[in-house]
């Protein structure tokens, strides 16, 4: 029965294999016509729609084939970027990013000189 089975799908697969040639043949062909009889104004249609319909095939596509879960949509750590500005930060901070993170204004600075 497996051998039979794989008959049918090398026959199926041949056929598609054949029916794409022939598709792109004729494709090519009208492509051929309509430059031999000079209709740029019909090549330049067909080329706005196929890269029109190539847009809406991008734009539809699921490219990672699952959607996402909720914990996935959600970002893992919070964004304390307002936090930060505001001079909260350490009392939202997690210890390891509180040392490095100051809200003392910088006074006394020195400056390196320039040669």
């Amino acid at each position: 029965m497996s051998r039979n089975y794989s008959r049918a799908a090398q026959g199926a697969r041949k056929q598609r294999r054949r029916n794409s040639v022939v598709i792109s043949a004729v494709a090519v062909a009208i492509i051929v016509g309509l430059l031999i009889w000079e209709q740029v104004a019909l090549l330049y249609l067909l080329a706005t729609l196929g890269v029109a319909v190539l847009l809406l095939i991008v734009a539809f596509s699921d490219l990672q084939g699952a959607s996402p879960t909720a914990e996935e949509v959600r970002p893992a750590t919070p964004d304390d970027s307002a936090a930060i500005a505001d001079g909260l930060a350490q009392a939202a901070a997690v210890p390891s990013t509180a040392a490095r993170v100051s809200t003392r204004p910088r006074t006394g600075a020195k400056r390196r000189q320039r040669r």
